[in-house]
């Protein structure tokens, strides 16, 4: 019964304060004034005991733990406040047992929110106890305060908005007024702000399928504590959930229970889904799961973390308080059972059906419909095709296995830990045991799902045994398992993989991949804080899901601009180590929580980010697909170019065979970590090395399947049909080679340009690279003549397009006006006068500092630091932002990146 007005507020040394009372469903709430959105103090329905008149206009509301006394304008108005008062706290009383957070008087409170402490608040004399819960942000005089219930005022997530404004503080904006908090450190400011975060994206979700699950009255309340508006539902068990009792939930596995958000998981809840919580929901499922829950163990809002841990695996992993179907044990009668209710609509029967042992991939012994799950599709019984299709990879009990096995316990003969000692080993209801045989009921050890976070399946004969893969746990420890057959080696990885890794992330289990795992990263703008994401690597290929179910596209490893480890010694990382791919566009950084499995990681990345072999596909490449080294050596030759593509016999000349040699090493080895500088390499060393490069390629430039098509194509007299011949051979060849081509007579094209000073005309570098391209003698001239026709008819054959003709003509006039300048003594403008502002744009903290075409964004980041004396501490946090001239986007630097 909402309603408001003025009244005097309770009495502070015995005068009364005019204030503007508020009372709806939840709260009694009283205001500065009937303008103010945010109230002095809120006092909840659910804790008023008492309302009763103190005569001349006051009435007392009394709650479990404080009086507060107020004042009418007059009798009628106090007598229409007390009524609608005890109206409302009645209303409550018999509503029980739903309450609100504010309610709670048990020092277990605590536990229900997101986040509490004390902050500093602008405006505030003394420091109020801020409690995050929900979509909302509740603040209190102290913490006694908040367990008695009584607080100041709360804040609708909403209509907020965080943002961080020091080390230390941050502000939480709302249409109506700034809350400018301070926390004690740096690390606590970043959770309170994540907290709050995650508080806005629940404000902000869709609550359309919550009301419809919520119409039925057993799904208003979790199905296990008995919480009031449950925003989470395990969609395979049909019950709906508390956030609370869903972390538990989480930490069964999926095998067991697939935990989702009716607010936030939009695209899970179809309209059969939703139909399907409506007609069985919490009081269904309930009678089945909860048949025998005696009092003593049963679990209420307000427990623990742990106490709800152990209900639930007595509950749904154990089955302890199950009702158990008449055909329990009885495997085949059991299927023979589920196939008949699923062509009914007796959902209840099904669902006893499967969790008392019922295969739900069993045989129907009809070969239309092989399946239940077929059976229901053919019989029209959509919800109980929904019910299936969510319980299809489930790990149940007794006769029913780990996940993704139709029938039977999985039992295979492996060999396990560092001295392969054959064991015999299972995967069932979430747990991977291993026993000294088969006959044995107690296991040696086990393993359970949710506590893997990695799972690699290494190569043949790695460890002297036929096949291997290894699992990693939360524990930091190695599990080495071996069979010698690679057919059930593949069956185990795949099988585990699927019982531990995240639904969002079951696209990963269809990769052929060699290490499959989670890892806590950042990327993009979001740097301040690490999510959890799923990591999968193929070949030279990582593919990432993130813990909101959002896919990163897959990184090109071989592709990275950078690849850096890191311990947070540098300018802009601190923390665990971690690994950190630099793609073309967007950054990544990795990190690690526990050291071995990580490591792992680090060693397995770095080697698929490197050459792995002699042909041109399987060296570190660039975005366009030309090896990085090629790339690197041409670069070199032509920035350096004031005196090199002018240079006399430039690829005539042989470098040092010794220098050229070792050059060529390290840049097989990681061209990506090699900086070709000017006085420490020769042009005729990095020119050399170019050459060796293309002479001891495997398959060569122009593969073997097609080099002698090429050798044929220059006997052709007619010049354009040679052309033609020459462009249809290019298509043929493989991507890479065809962008390497390219890249290389591009390159040759510049040079004979110079001819005039360098004296390597078309004629002379055909001559140099034919033999070269083609692994030749020297002795057959088809060879030279392919590499003079491709140069001559660059354009035509390469398809060059008119922007790329000037880029390219400008690229030469460029190089010329330097070899003028260079021989007149002219310098050319190098460094770049920034300006460059600390932490905000101000004019106290703008600072003009000279950028070198070389400088990194560490070097700068260390350069504005030392002028404004502010000493590195351990923990801090800086980065260098790029932001375009409007102020409309900024993006973070890679510390190695250069600025300009």
């Amino acid at each position: 019964i909402p309603s408001n007005g003025s009244l005097w507020s309770p009495p502070r040394s015995y005068i009364y304060q005019k204030r503007w009372v508020k009372l709806d469903t939840d709260y009694l709430r009283y205001f500065d004034s009937e303008k103010d959105t945010y109230s002095k103090r809120l006092i909840p329905i659910s804790s008023i005991s008492r309302v009763s008149s103190i005569g001349d206009q006051k009435f007392e509301v009394v709650t479990n733990n404080r009086n507060f006394v107020f004042r009418a304008e007059n009798d009628a108005d106090r007598n229409k406040w007390i009524w609608i008062l005890q109206q409302i706290a009645e209303e409550w009383k018999s509503k029980a047992p739903e309450r609100t957070l504010m309610s709670l008087t048990t020092d277990s409170a605590t536990e229900l929110a997101d986040k509490s402490g004390f902050l500093e608040l602008r405006g505030f004399k003394h420091k109020p106890f801020v409690v995050v819960a929900g979509d909302k942000v509740f603040l209190y005089k102290n913490v006694e305060d908040y367990r008695l219930g009584i607080g100041i005022t709360y804040i609708e997530m909403n209509v907020g908005n965080v943002k961080e404004v020091d080390r230390r503080g941050f502000d939480l904006t709302t249409p109506y007024r700034v809350f400018s908090f301070s926390a004690d450190s740096e690390q606590e400011k970043e959770e309170w702000v994540e907290a709050m975060q995650q508080s806005i994206t629940e404000a902000l979700s869709s609550s359309e399928v919550a009301e419809r699950i919520w119409a039925v009255e057993s799904n208003r309340f979790c199905a296990d504590c008995g919480s009031p508006k449950p925003e989470w539902a395990s969609i395979n068990l049909c019950v709906v959930i508390c956030k609370r009792c869903a972390g538990e939930h989480r930490g069964l596995g999926p095998g067991i229970s697939k935990v989702r958000s009716l607010k936030m998981d939009r695209k899970v809840w179809t309209e059969e889904l939703i139909e399907l919580f409506q007609q069985f929901g919490n009081m269904t499922a309930n009678q089945f799961w909860a048949a025998n829950v005696p009092p003593s163990e049963a679990i209420s809002p307000t427990s623990s973390s742990q106490e709800r841990r152990h209900f639930l695996i007595s509950k749904y992993r154990e089955g302890k308080y199950r009702h158990y179907h008449p055909l329990f044990g009885n495997q085949e009668e059991l299927n023979r059972a589920l196939c008949a209710a699923v062509i009914t609509s007796d959902l209840a029967e099904t669902q006893a059906l499967l969790f008392c042992g019922a295969s739900v991939t069993c045989d129907t012994g009809d070969p239309h419909c092989p399946t239940p799950l077929a059976l229901a599709e053919r019989s029209g019984q959509l919800l109980q095709m929904e019910f299936l299709l969510h319980n299809k990879t489930s790990g149940w009990f007794d006769g029913c296995c780990g996940a993704g096995q139709s029938s039977g316990r999985l039992f295979s003969a492996l060999l396990c830990c560092a001295e392969f000692s054959r064991r015999w080993c299972t995967l069932q209801d979430g747990v991977l045991s291993y026993y000294e045989n088969d006959r044995n009921t107690v296991p040696n050890g086990e393993i359970r799902v949710e506590e893997i976070v990695c799972l690699v399946n290494n190569p043949l004969h790695a460890h002297g045994i036929e096949s291997t893969f290894e699992v990693y746990t939360e524990a930091d420890r190695l599990y080495l398992f071996g069979l010698e057959n690679p057919d059930s080696a593949r069956e185990w990885v795949k099988i585990i993989a699927k019982s531990f890794v995240h639904p969002c992330a079951e696209e990963l289990l269809a990769l052929d991949f060699e290490r499959l795992g989670r890892l806590h990263y950042k990327g993009g703008l979001t740097l301040e804080h690490a999510q959890e994401g799923w990591f999968a690597l193929v070949g030279s290929t990582l593919h990432v899901c993130s813990e909101d179910c959002h896919w990163q596209e897959p990184l090109q490893l071989r592709k990275l601009q950078e690849l850096c480890e890191g311990e947070g010694k540098r300018v802009g990382e601190r923390g665990p180590p971690r690994q950190i791919p630099r793609h073309a566009g967007r950054t990544l950084y990795i990190q690690g929580k526990r050291k071995l499995d990580f490591l792992g990681w680090i060693h397995a990345i770095q080697k698929a980010a490197g050459s792995s072999g002699d042909t041109l596909s399987e060296q570190q490449l660039t975005e366009s697909d030309v090896p990085l080294l090629v790339d690197r050596c041409i670069d070199y030759i032509t920035q350096c170019g004031m005196g090199w593509l002018t240079s006399e016999g430039i690829y005539r000349k042989s470098g040092q065979n010794s220098k050229t040699t070792s050059l060529l090493d390290v840049l097989q080895q990681d061209a990506r970590c090699v900086r070709l500088k000017e006085g420490e390499h020769q042009v005729d060393d990095v020119a050399n090395t170019l050459k060796r490069f293309f002479r001891d390629l495997g398959d060569g430039l122009f593969t073997r399947q097609w080099a002698p098509e090429w050798l044929w194509a220059t006997a052709l007299e007619d010049e354009e049909a040679k052309v033609g011949k020459y462009r249809q051979l290019l298509a043929s060849l493989p991507p890479v080679n065809r962008a390497t081509l390219k890249a290389l007579i591009n390159h040759l094209f510049r040079v004979q340009c110079f001819s005039g000073e360098n004296q390597m005309n078309t004629h002379n570098l055909a001559i140099v690279f034919g033999p070269t391209l083609f692994q030749m003698d020297g002795k057959d001239y088809k060879a030279g003549r392919v590499v003079e026709d491709l140069i001559s008819h660059y354009v035509e054959i390469f398809n060059v397009n008119d922007q790329e003709m000037k880029k390219q003509q400008d690229e030469i006039i460029a190089i010329m006006k330097m070899r003028e300048a260079s021989s007149s003594g002219t310098q050319q403008a190098g460094d770049f006068i920034c300006t460059v502002y600390l932490e905000e744009k101000k004019t106290e903290t703008e600072q003009h500092v000279k950028v070198s075409t070389t400088m990194t964004a560490e070097e700068l980041t260390f350069e504005i630091l030392d002028r404004r004396k502010i000493v590195m501490k351990e923990k801090d946090y800086w980065s260098c932002f790029e932001v375009n001239e409007k102020e409309e986007a900024e993006r973070p630097l890679h510390y190695l990146e250069k600025v300009l």
